[in-house]
């Protein structure tokens, strides 16, 4: 994260003429995101309204979370120009915001995401992981950082994406470039990880239930996928860094922007050294806190019922506050040693800073949260997602091919429904069965489905964080919208979706085990 240091608009050097230069162009001449989405409400509800006339169901098994069994539901378009469409409209506004869980993640992240950067630790850490990395190796490390980062759940977004933009720029590489990386990392890869993530125990509870249907009693574990997670890490790693350095950044040319790295002042190193001592101190008793709220037996964010930490837990689902809390002590700690940050004014201030840089953002977030509402509420995307899965099971293909046709079912379905869960909500109870009576093991259609529902997130406009990400570009490039981002992570989403799908299939040929 940098400091804003002008209002010139002279981004970069382009290596033009193109296709990507010309989805950029095009894409940055629709109108503004929020015009945008405001037409798609309005296109949602005349298309809601149609589909009511023609009596639009589908039929299919779907897992019910409150009693954990997989129920078969008949799911039928609701018109948003009903008397009960527009009261859902009308008096829905406040509460669809409200419960759009992107806004409170942003906003707890940027208060202490906000006094870290103001203090000055952001570009520290920056210059401390540039100072210990080997030139070659900084994308590679950016982009392994940014894989694992699912383990917080969506602070990979708030945190790793500009801190991958700021230290290309404190490198003297395209910062954009290393935004690009960023969010590839954190988007294009979130289904996989070497570790345990928060969303694997909804994934492989739906699986089970799906399982049930045709071999009750038989059940996977949450390291099902472990090996192949453990492979696909390590390969995208490679795969986003090779994709950043020989394609993205020679396209980009040399950043000739005026967004600026704080200067250095007098003593910078001694000063830095002296923050960062106190910055340790902040992260120890930030961590000292989580721990004794977490540790002992019976502790608040332990499960109340199982005691577990880890899982569907309010440990788990509390780790964007304890983030902001570990950056908050710690820059605040390392603004006390620095000098740069001395009173509780000088905290509020950087904190109201953040939050202000947020306003457009939010204006978006409002629009987009209605949109998403309304879209549920039609049952469109239901209705997509099973007609796609009949369409692929009246082909009679044999399990590989189906594989890989249900691999470009969920790639394509990811750019209007982009929630992990929801979709295998509705896929597992089709296809788990399915494949199992083909002989594929659950661990591998499970495994297909993280390959099909990653690479797609970092190109549809309808991922909660993409307004967020064409704001971080706008930093660096005023000119930047949504054309520009599109066009950036396009590379990223078609080499990742052929090399990823082919790595599966190799997998799947080979007979590996998918985990443990």
């Amino acid at each position: 994260m940098a400091q804003q240091g002008g209002t010139s608009a002279a981004p970069a050097t382009k290596s033009g003429g193109g296709f990507l230069d010309v989805v950029e162009r095009v894409g940055n001449k629709v109108p503004h995101p929020v015009v945008i989405f405001v037409i798609l409400i309005g296109f949602v509800i005349v298309l809601s309204q149609v589909l009511a006339w023609m009596g639009a169901s589908v039929t299919a098994g779907v897992y019910n979370p409150v009693t954990g069994k997989v129920d078969q539901v008949t799911t039928v378009a609701r018109s948003l120009l009903t008397v009960e469409g527009i009261r859902f409209m009308y008096t829905g506004v406040v509460g669809n915001f409200m419960s759009f869980q992107a806004v409170g993640v942003i906003i707890v992240a940027m208060v202490g995401v906000g006094v870290a950067e103001e203090a000055g630790l952001i570009k520290a850490l920056i210059r401390k992981l540039v100072a210990i990395s080997p030139a070659w190796s900084l994308s590679y490390i950016l982009t392994f950082v940014g894989i694992v980062s699912s383990i917080a759940a969506d602070a990979g977004y708030l945190v790793v994406i500009p801190l991958a933009a700021a230290a290309f720029l404190s490198v003297g590489r395209h910062p954009v470039a290393g935004l690009a990386l960023g969010f590839a990392s954190v988007a294009s890869a979130f289904l996989v990880n070497i570790l345990i993530v928060p969303v694997d125990g909804i994934l492989v509870g739906i699986t089970n239930d799906a399982i049930a249907l045709v071999q009750p009693g038989r059940t996977i574990g949450l390291l099902a996928n472990q090996w192949f997670e453990t492979g696909s890490v390590i390969l995208l790693t490679l795969v986003i860094a090779f994709i950043t350095e020989r394609v993205i950044e020679p396209r980009l040319g040399k950043y000739t922007g005026d967004y600026k790295l704080p200067a250095d002042v007098d003593n910078e190193a001694e000063v830095e050294a002296r923050g960062l001592r106190f910055a340790l101190w902040g992260f120890l008793a930030a961590v000292a806190i989580i721990a004794a709220i977490t540790a002992p037996p019976g502790a608040p964010l332990r499960d109340p019922a199982s005691g577990d930490i880890i899982g569907n837990t309010p440990f788990m689902n509390s780790l964007i506050v304890s983030i902001a809390l570990i950056f908050f002590l710690a820059g605040s700690a390392y603004g006390y040693g620095s000098g740069s940050m001395t009173t509780g004014a000088q905290a509020v201030g950087a904190m109201t800073k953040a939050l202000g840089s947020l306003s457009g953002l939010i204006l978006l977030l409002l629009v987009i949260s209605q949109f998403l509402a309304h879209f549920n509420y039609s049952n469109m995307a239901t209705l997509a997602a099973v007609s796609l899965a009949d369409v692929l099971k009246e082909m009679n293909l044999d399990a590989l091919w189906l594989l890989l046709g249900f691999i470009i079912v969920v790639l394509l379905l990811d750019t209007i429904m982009t929630g992990a869960v929801p979709k295998w909500a509705i896929f597992a109870p089709i296809f788990v069965p399915l494949l199992m009576q083909l002989g594929v093991a659950p661990d591998a259609v499970l495994a297909a489905y993280r390959v099909g529902d990653s690479p797609m997130n970092s190109v549809t406009p309808l991922n909660a964080y993409f307004a967020l990400i064409v704001t971080f570009a706008q930093r660096y490039d005023k000119e930047a919208g949504v054309g520009t981002v599109i066009a950036l992570m396009l590379p990223y989403v078609a080499i990742m979706a052929v090399i990823w799908t082919a790595f599966f299939a190799f997998w799947h040929l080979m007979g590996l085990p998918w985990g443990l």
